[in-house]
């Protein structure tokens, strides 16, 4: 007999949808907070929101956070963005998911603006605090690994996914490794678990967007990924060539993050648009604000077209991603909801315990901690989080103050 106990998230974290002005406010104040406070990249990201979404607002219960995390994962764009939006629009319908988006793009956006311009005379990379704000990612992904795990990877099988899940990712170096590991277990998770999660009690996704409207959103994203490239072969304009680079760029990269760069530096750098060094230069700037890496592209579109360039840009990256979880998430709970790919996710949910942990170590961990010193503030920064129950912004203001005075 298995052993391992189902998951079973309170009613208290169901989520309801709304869709008043009053709750849109709410989503996007919540997630400018996270946009002033989440350093660290996307699987540090998907640790904040947790504390935040799942924790703190108890917005969605763990399973569905899980869910969600796999989904986006799964679907091609910056990953970490897209959990952001889905949850918004979870919480307060299409302008949540807009105002969650916003609110968690703005403060980078406009940082790599401002960088665009005067990035040439500033050396972020020399500063201890930046230091100090890597280490507070490692405090961070160790808290949501540990959180996500006692609840998806809580049995010897499921561990054994996680850590397998783990060792993948960490072994096998490409852009393919995360996708491949989740179907993998997905398909793993359909063998062993099918008959065993239909009794899981999981709350419903509300998400108050029609199966037409995702369809909708489905097809605008085929259409522009396909119209675009013919539009600015046969007009030329630079501006439709812009849109069509950065939409490409984030309609083919999955987990978003690093993973974009080798895709804009094509884009850019290889097609003569900018120099390696200005594109460097924005990388370096990019490491230094929080908020997703896709913000990036505000940076390169400065640099090539002023202001309206990284308006452009960054609209254009994010547009994928937007209608990919616009467009599938009406469609997430009669999927999440079938007996046979219930147990597809109890797998794809171990895999993406083994994800973060493989990112705990690495980016996380090898380019946060290099000393005893480094290790010391990371352990106290997760006593914070763990113990002492500190806000998510109080410890990367100490994490912050601890690396420009010690480090």
């Amino acid at each position: 007999m298995n052993k391992e106990m189902p998951l079973e998230p309170s009613s208290s974290t169901n989520v309801t949808p709304r869709s008043n002005w009053r709750d849109v406010w709410e989503t996007g104040w919540t997630a400018l907070q996270l946009g002033l406070t989440s350093f660290g990249g996307p699987i540090a990201h998907i640790g904040y929101f947790h504390q935040m979404y799942v924790k703190r607002k108890q917005w969605l219960s763990e399973q569905n956070y899980a869910d969600l995390v796999a989904l986006a994962q799964f679907l091609p764009g910056p990953a970490s963005s897209q959990v952001g939006i889905g949850v918004g629009m979870m919480r307060a319908g299409v302008w949540g998911g807009l105002a969650a988006w916003l609110g968690f793009t703005l403060p980078s956006v406009v940082a790599l603006m401002v960088f665009a311009y005067v990035m040439q005379s500033l050396d972020p990379g020399a500063a201890g605090w930046l230091q100090g704000l890597k280490i507070v990612a490692v405090a961070i992904v160790a808290q949501a690994v540990l959180g996500m795990a006692s609840k998806l990877a809580n049995g010897p099988s499921r561990a054994l996914i996680a850590i397998l899940a783990m060792s993948v990712v960490l072994l096998w170096h490409s852009p393919l490794s995360q996708v491949s590991v989740i179907v993998v277990a997905g398909l793993v998770g359909l063998g062993i678990y099918h008959q065993q999660r239909p009794n899981v009690m999981i709350s419903e996704f509300k998400v108050p967007l029609g199966k037409t409207a995702g369809l909708f959103h489905l097809g605008c994203f085929v259409l522009l990924l396909l119209g675009l490239p013919l539009l600015a072969g046969v007009w030329g304009n630079e501006w439709v060539t812009l849109l069509d680079s950065f939409y490409r760029a984030g309609s083919l990269v999955f987990g978003g993050g690093h993973v974009v760069l080798p895709l804009l530096e094509h884009e850019t750098v290889s097609s003569g648009w900018m120099a390696q060094d200005d594109f460097l230069a924005g990388y370096g700037a990019t490491q230094a604000v929080p908020g997703p890496l896709f913000t990036f592209a505000a940076y390169l579109g400065v640099i090539l077209h002023g202001i309206p360039g990284g308006l452009v840009a960054t609209l254009a990256i994010f547009l994928p991603g937007y209608l990919l979880i616009a467009g599938v998430l009406p469609f997430w709970n009669g999927i999440r909801s079938n007996p046979k790919l219930q147990g597809m996710l109890t797998g794809m949910n171990a895999a993406v315990v083994g994800i973060l942990l493989a990112a705990l170590y690495d980016p996380i961990w090898t380019s946060s901690i290099h000393s005893p010193l480094e290790f010391v503030i990371g352990a106290a920064l997760f006593g914070m989080l763990m113990f002492w129950k500190c806000p998510p912004w109080l410890v990367v203001l100490a994490g912050a103050l601890a690396g420009q005075i010690l480090l």
